[in-house]
This record gives C-alpha cells, sequence and structure tokens, in this order.
C-alpha cells in the first residue's frame, strides 16, 4: 500500500494550500503549524495513504474540533496545544466511538481541508498509529457536520459522539433530520467551554472509496508549492492558484462594509467589496458563515456553496481566514465547481437539506451550478 510520511519541510506549502482550499475557514494555518510542529518534537511523524488502497472491509471515521473560531483565538495557540498534549479531546471522543462500534478503527478522513481542521486529523491519526486518507468529505471547508459528500452517498452521519472542553461526553445515537446532531453539538460545546471535538461518519473502506473527495490533501501540498514559486518567481500568485485549480477570478478589490456577527458557535459576515482594475465599477456582497457561503456581483448571483470562492489576499494569493477581514482589506475572489462527489449529494433528499441556501440566510435561493452563472467555467472532472 502507497503511503506517504509527511517530512518538517511539507508543512509550510502544505498549509499555505490548506488555507486557500478552506474558502475563508477550516482554522488558522497558524494553528496548523504549531500542531504539525509539535507532532515532530514529539516523534509523531503524520501519514496519509490513497483511499482506494485501503481494505474495502476496513473501518474508517470522519471526526474533528468543534467549536468558534473566536474562542480558539481568544484561548491561544499555545495553551490550546500544550492542553491537548495532557488530553486531546479529539482522540476521547474517537476512543468512544470505538467503544460505539465495537471495533477498533483503522482509517480516519478528514472532514475538511483546512489549516487547524486538517491538521488535527493528521495529527489525531499519529497519535493512533494509524494512517488517514488522503481526501475529505469536501474539497473545502465547511461550517456545519452534515455539509458533506459522505450524507449524499448512504453514509449515516451518527452515531455521533462528541465531548466537550469539560469533559461531557454526548451521543447523539440517531437522528431524524440531517441537521440535528450539528445544531446539538453546537449548543453542547456553547454550553462547555466553547470549544469540543466530535467523531461521525463511520463507514467501511468501500464505503469510503465511493463517497471521499480524493487526494484533497496532496492537492494542497501542490498548490502550496505553486504559490510559493510564484511569488520566489515574481509571477502573480492569484493568477497562479486560479490556473492551478481550474478556477477563475471572479471579483477583486477592498472590503467597503461589513456586518457581522458572532452566534452559537458560526461567524457570520456579510461583506461588500468595491471592485478595483478590470473590476473597476462593480460591487461584490459576499456572503460568509466561517466560509465563504455565497457571491453575488452588482446583485447578480455568480456561486452558491458547495461551489468554492476562494478567498485570497490580492497581493500574495495567500488564503485568508474570514476572521481576518476587515474594511480596507484587499481581497482577490476565485470561483471553483465543487467536486462531482458532492454534486451528486447535493442532488438526494437528505443533501438539499444540508446544503440548502436556508442555512446561510438565503431562503429564497436555489443552489445553481457556478458553471451556469459563470461564463467559461467548466464541471470539475
Amino acid at each position: 500500500m502507497a503511503r506517504y510520511t509527511f517530512r518538517m519541510e511539507d508543512i509550510e506549502p502544505l498549509l499555505e494550500g490548506l488555507a486557500i482550499f478552506g474558502t475563508g475557514g477550516g482554522g488558522a494555518p497558524a494553528w496548523g503549524k504549531a500542531i504539525l510542529e509539535q507532532d515532530f518534537a514529539a516523534g509523531r511523524a503524520p501519514t496519509i495513504v490513497d483511499v482506494m488502497d485501503i481494505p474495502d472491509e476496513s473501518t474508517v471515521v470522519c471526526g474533528g474540533i468543534m467549536g468558534s473560531v473566536k474562542i480558539l483565538e481568544s484561548m491561544g495557540i499555545d495553551q490550546v496545544v500544550a492542553h491537548w498534549e495532557e488530553r486531546f479531546e479529539l482522540l476521547q471522543v474517537t476512543r468512544v466511538m470505538e467503544g460505539l462500534l465495537g471495533k477498533s478503527i483503522d482509517y480516519v478522513v478528514p472532514f475538511e481541508v483546512g489549516g487547524l481542521n486538517t491538521p488535527v486529523m493528521l495529527t489525531l491519526a499519529a497519535r493512533m498509529g494509524i494512517a488517514v486518507l488522503d481526501g475529505d468529505a469536501l474539497g473545502r471547508s465547511a461550517p456545519e457536520t452534515q455539509m458533506t459528500s459522505f450524507i449524499g452517498h448512504g453514509i449515516d452521519l451518527t452515531p455521533m459522539p462528541l465531548i466537550d472542553l469539560h469533559g461531557n461526553v454526548v451521543v447523539v445515537q440517531r437522528a431524524a433530520e440531517p441537521t440535528y446532531p450539528d445544531q446539538l453539538g453546537r449548543w453542547v460545546v456553547t454550553h462547555g467551554g466553547g470549544l469540543g471535538a466530535n467523531n461521525h461518519y463511520p463507514m467501511t473502506g468501500r464505503e469510503a472509496k465511493r463517497a471521499t473527495i480524493p487526494h484533497t490533501i496532496t492537492a494542497s501540498l501542490r498548490l502550496g508549492h505553486t504559490v510559493l514559486d510564484a511569488r520566489r518567481a515574481g509571477e502573480d500568485p492569484v493568477t497562479a492558484v486560479a490556473r492551478a485549480v481550474g478556477g477563475t477570478l471572479l471579483h477583486a478589490g477592498q472590503i467597503v462594509s461589513m456586518q457581522e456577527e458572532e452566534t452559537m458557535g458560526f461567524y457570520f459576515t456579510t461583506a461588500a467589496v468595491a471592485g478595483a482594475g478590470a473590476f473597476g465599477g462593480s460591487t461584490g456582497e459576499l456572503v460568509i458563515k466561517n466560509e465563504t457561503m455565497m457571491l453575488s456581483i452588482d446583485g447578480e448571483p455568480k456561486a452558491y456553496f458547495p461551489d468554492l470562492v476562494l478567498l485570497l489576499d490580492a497581493v500574495t494569493g495567500r488564503g485568508i481566514m474570514s476572521v481576518e477581514l476587515k474594511v480596507g482589506s484587499r481581497v482577490a475572489l476565485v470561483g471553483v465547481p465543487c467536486h462531482p462527489r458532492l454534486r451528486e449529494a447535493l442532488h438526494t433528499a437528505q443533501g438539499r437539506i444540508a446544503f440548502s441556501p436556508s442555512r446561510y440566510g438565503r431562503t429564497h435561493d436555489e443552489y445553481k451550478p457556478i458553471e451556469d452563472l459563470v461564463r467559461g467555467l467548466r464541471p470539475a472532472d
């Protein structure tokens, strides 16, 4: 079985790519850097494996850290990473899942790609002595647990054990509606110190092969190298990103106004972006729920979640976290069609509920593929 074991020199390019695919969320790369550097200092080397190489009968689970990005920032990197050496909630809740399943877990797969939420799964697997699948459930980041390719391919979100910062454990054994586990989880975390972890989507290797968005970790590593190389060569990193991901620059300019709200573990923002350069005279409206959810330009929709709007620094091409945004920030917005497996999930009965625009406040909108809204874009292969 082909495996790749990460090296110290992979950290910088990996985090560059993860931050870009994170679409404004997925956790700050500074957190991922601290986590991975701590792994190497402790003699732990994260390993990934191609999903198609795993046995059909193997046991795979997903999971991650649950909580508000604002809470994480208020606690501080050093405090959290030191705490995780004493008590790593994600490992604890994964052991709870093993008890529920009555068997050992063979592999883990990230919920999403992001600067924090991919590294936490890498360190989880390294601490367990197992590998991470080279893939995830989105090919980007997303704010809610039911927003995955898994849920539209017949894989149940439950049982979903949760643990909060205080050590309280709650198990969602079954859910009649796909948004319920995430809603309950947010309540648990909000009332349990603002931070916790969950484990979910238990599946077989056969199911993982059918439902996982493949090769997203190695794609992040390659994209990071592309951006770093473009900067060193004095080339435009934004153009390099768009070319590398098969996307297009939808809008670029300066944020001129923001409406922000922090509620129930989410960071909501509506940002107005006054166009600059080729986009001068036009105004973009970006809807963010931790991650980019929708982009309109001059009142016309251009992208709906789960299609990707990469939130980039207009000069460096760096993936910007939504919590960093402020009036005056100069941003570039690159649109990319989501993976076909996510599209397939989106069009199932469960997926229509899970990905509904009402989840980010657009109650009267319906999803339309980005290639139907933006001339020249083609669906992802």
